[in-house]
């Protein structure tokens, strides 16, 4: 699994011309499931999420964890994150999870964050054309890949 996440002022998914979900100051993060995942991917990236020290103290220093300031957590599902490029210039996609392991791998990273962090974790709608918008603030912006976790 592969997940981007966003220090954002706020966010939003909108869906149809309506939004769907939002968040105040907190994390967007872009979740992409690879064929392979298994359920301790999604754990560990959910641990990474809660706890990942990128909120400043009162000293300014990031040093404070979205749970550690109440933030919230908008998860997106984005197969494109699983995008090969090495060859030519059309990204191929054949890394990317179907269905059937991508929809259970995403909503069990959504319950651990809730478990680790106690907040409701914000949602778009998996297969949808979505509009996501977002004021990242920083930035800060951080690609992590539970498969280089060793």
């Amino acid at each position: 699994m592969r997940i981007v996440i966003q220090r954002v002022q706020h966010a939003s998914v909108t869906i149809d011309g309506s939004v769907y979900s939002s968040i105040g100051a907190g994390l967007l993060v872009l979740v992409g499931v690879e064929n392979g995942d298994v359920p301790a991917d999604a754990e560990w990236l959910a641990a990474k999420t809660s706890s990942l020290r990128i909120f400043d103290d009162e000293a300014g220093v990031m040093n404070r964890s979205v749970k550690d300031v109440g933030g919230e957590v908008l998860a997106v599902s984005q197969f494109t994150l699983t995008a090969s490029t090495r060859k030519g210039n059309r990204p191929s996609y054949i890394r990317a999870a179907g269905h059937e392991t991508a929809v259970p791998l995403y909503e069990h990273y959504c319950k651990c964050v809730y478990d680790l962090t106690g907040r409701e974790v914000k949602r778009g709608v998996f297969g949808a054309d979505m509009k996501v918008e977002l004021l990242n603030d920083g930035p800060v912006t951080i690609i992590i890949d539970s498969r280089l976790k060793e």
